[in-house]
């Protein structure tokens, strides 16, 4: 059934990608339309993630930010969709890299250093990722986890490579980072899931006690490979601005969850300057540190 369903949906999707982003974007006001206010789609859990994480806040703040953060989210939905069709020209325009973020970049090419890249799930970081391997000289690399449907799998396979990027499966990390040494690349990694307790770094985020993954941190550590923080700013809709700076050149020098530690306080930062552009719908918190049990 499954397989029966992705091929009826592949000339949607493609039709999708295909349209006008005016027309794109009023297709998704219909789809917020559906998705907010009559499917409801994780409005509690949304609700609940926001009132923990901005305790200062007033109820009809909150509910704003829930609003504004759906509307996004259909945006997103869509502006993916858009990978399959859309030109190199139009991507870099929709996606544009500050011109610092690619003087960093140009400097650690010329080095021949390779480069951890950490963000979240913060903007657009799907346009990022292509704008980045249109742009930059390295050969990127993405973690990610394979969806369980082959069919979809290889139509977000086909979307994330359509300019040069290149997959890694999230239990092959390592493994196939070290085989890549002989190259110069960047790997990036997207460090805010819900790691399991027993192996997470906790630390306070939003206000809340958090378990953070510490497998960016020690790998950077063991390759020893210069760690990139990666923001994606939402200039307006469908334009983003991407930048980029140092946490260390040097991780294998740094203290234990020094590195996990700084990349989890810039996204709490960029989170607070433009809430509504993180992934709220994620349950983000449904982990509790064992001691606290």
């Amino acid at each position: 059934m499954s397989v029966i369903a992705y091929y009826l949906l592949l000339p949607v999707i493609y039709a999708v990608s295909l349209l006008p982003f005016r027309i794109l974007y009023f297709l998704s006001d219909i789809v917020y339309v559906l998705l907010y206010h009559l499917l409801g789609y994780r409005k509690k859990v949304v609700l609940q993630n926001l009132r923990n994480s901005f305790p200062d806040k007033n109820e009809a703040e909150i509910q704003r930010i829930c609003k504004d953060f759906y509307h996004y989210l259909c945006d997103l939905f869509l502006e993916t969709f858009k990978t399959l069709t859309i030109s190199k020209q139009a991507m870099v325009n929709h996606c544009r890299f500050t011109d610092e973020t690619l003087a960093l970049f140009d400097q650690l090419a010329a080095d021949k250093k390779s480069v951890v890249l950490v963000m979240g799930h913060k903007g657009n970081w799907e346009w990022a990722g292509n704008t980045f391997s249109i742009l930059c000289r390295q050969q990127l690399y993405v973690i990610y986890h394979p969806l369980a449907n082959k069919q979809f799998n290889g139509l977000m396979y086909r979307m994330r490579t359509r300019f040069g990027t290149r997959l890694i499966a999230m239990q092959d990390t390592f493994r196939d980072m070290v085989q890549n040494r002989g190259e110069v690349n960047a790997t990036a990694f997207i460090a805010d899931q819900a790691p399991q307790p027993k192996t997470a770094h906790w630390l306070t985020f939003l206000h809340q006690d958090t378990p953070v993954f510490k497998g960016t941190e020690k790998i950077a550590q063991k390759l020893n490979y210069p760690v990139v923080y990666v923001t994606v700013h939402r200039v307006r809709r469908g334009y983003y601005s991407v930048s980029a700076h140092m946490l260390t050149s040097t991780p294998a020098t740094e203290k234990d969850g020094d590195i996990t530690a700084a990349h989890t306080r810039q996204l709490e930062t960029d989170i607070i300057a433009q809430p509504a552009t993180w992934l709220w719908s994620h349950k983000r918190w449904k982990h509790r540190r064992a001691s606290v049990i």
